[in-house]
């Protein structure tokens, strides 16, 4: 079930990017970018995938993913993957009134394959003009961006280097709210390969960005600027989220808001990471409805919880199965649906060619639908520039696929 934040105020506060920024020369600000936590939205979000061609044969193959036998210290942990972390340095020219000027960002990423490929946040390489990795050991090496996807926030970069020592992934679905963790990153962009450590303070946070709305892991971690794209391990030493956020204070002075940060689960982006590699663009499953809560109004009046279909895509596998504007989806196959971010998530797991089963409530009956999964692809290929001048069809079938899930297109 989402857990939403529904009570803060409006008063200047802010989820905060993580990255850390400094002026090299001019006048460039670096207030950064900024999040917002609020509802479920119908609107979509823009998608961004940049890439750069590598030939990869396959990814995450290399990485350890069989789970430790026994629980370790704070101190084993970060032992055993502290090589694994490395600090991301980026350079970026902006005109700013006319003036070319140029700044340093910093961020955190971790190593996923004993061949360089490594991954971190989009936000902490975007509209990078290069990109430096630094080892624990201080070996610097020139890293190439392969390609990166904004609406969830990840970035996958290869430096040219043999025999590293990747990280050991675990299942962000299998965490529960208590359990210890610990992060390790770059804070500030100085305080290089530092370990904070908490617990996970809550799940399936929904939190909406400038690119789409993401489901986090809150956690109590300190995490700050630079601790963006750094691994957030459980105590088998297991990668289990990205860390890319955190929760702060109002610029007014009201109370400070301490060790509210957030991490992207990552059983929600390794089947993109490794087609990023692999194939160069992301494979998403595709049902295509645009769904939103049930309102609390229309609950007080008997209406069941679930996610209500604002939009049926023509041609698409809902069509097709007969789902209807105004069906509110109450279970996907045994999993209940109480919201729109259930469904999301139920979705986001499913691969091409399955068989959903979708109980359906319409005009006071309960329906069982059954639908074909099909997949949609983001090219990983494409660049701004050529998005301002594609095709009006190609243009008009990239908004549709942002509409096919209000903020989560899938």
């Amino acid at each position: 079930m989402s857990n939403k934040f529904n009570g803060l105020k409006k008063s200047g506060k802010v989820i905060a990017l993580a990255a850390c920024c400094s002026i090299i020369g001019g006048g460039l600000g670096a207030g950064g970018t900024f999040l917002g936590m609020k509802h479920f939205s119908d609107s979509g979000a823009a998608e961004s995938v940049s890439n750069t061609a590598f030939d990869s044969s396959a990814v995450l193959t290399n990485t350890a993913n069989v789970k430790s036998d026994s629980l370790m210290t704070a101190a084993e942990v970060y032992e055993k993957n502290v090589n694994s972390t490395v600090g991301i340095t980026t350079s970026i020219t902006t005109n700013y009134f006319g003036y070319q000027t140029s700044a340093a960002a910093s961020g955190s990423g971790f190593i996923i394959s004993d061949d360089g490929y490594i991954l971190t946040n989009h936000h902490v390489i975007e509209g990078a003009d290069s990109i430096t990795v630094t080892a624990y050991d201080g070996t610097k090496y020139k890293a190439e961006l392969v390609g990166s996807y904004a609406a969830n926030d990840i970035a996958v970069l290869k430096i040219d280097a043999k025999n590293l020592v990747p990280v050991s992934l675990g299942s962000s679905d299998n965490l529960k709210v208590g359990d210890n963790v610990v992060a390790i990153g770059n804070p500030l962009g100085e305080l290089t390969f530092s370990l904070t450590s908490g617990v996970v303070s809550a799940l399936d946070r929904e939190i909406t960005t400038n690119n789409g709305t993401m489901n986090l892991i809150q956690t109590d971690c300190a995490i700050n600027s630079g601790n963006s794209g750094g691994a957030l391990f459980n105590m088998y030493g297991e990668v289990i989220g990205i860390t890319n956020a955190k929760y702060s204070s109002s610029s007014s002075g009201e109370a400070s808001i301490d060790n509210i940060g957030f991490a992207i689960p990552v059983d929600q982006i390794k089947n993109m990471v490794s087609s990023i590699i692999e194939k160069g663009y992301i494979s998403k499953p595709f049902i295509g409805v645009s769904v939103a809560d049930v309102s609390s109004e229309m609950i007080s009046y008997g209406i069941p919880e679930g996610a209500v279909v604002k939009e049926v895509t023509d041609d698409s596998p809902a069509r097709k199965a007969g789902l209807e504007i105004n069906d509110i989806i109450t279970k996907a196959d045994d999993t209940e649906i109480t919201n729109s971010s259930n469904l999301v998530s139920y979705v986001r797991g499913l691969e091409k060619g399955k068989t959903l089963n979708l109980t359906v409530y319409r005009s006071g009956e309960t329906k069982e639908i059954k639908l074909t999964v099909e997949e949609t692809q983001i090219s990983a290929l494409e660049s701004e520039e050529e998005d301002e001048t594609e095709p009006a069809a190609q243009q008009q079938y990239q908004q549709n696929y942002r509409n096919f899930f209000g903020a989560f297109p899938y």
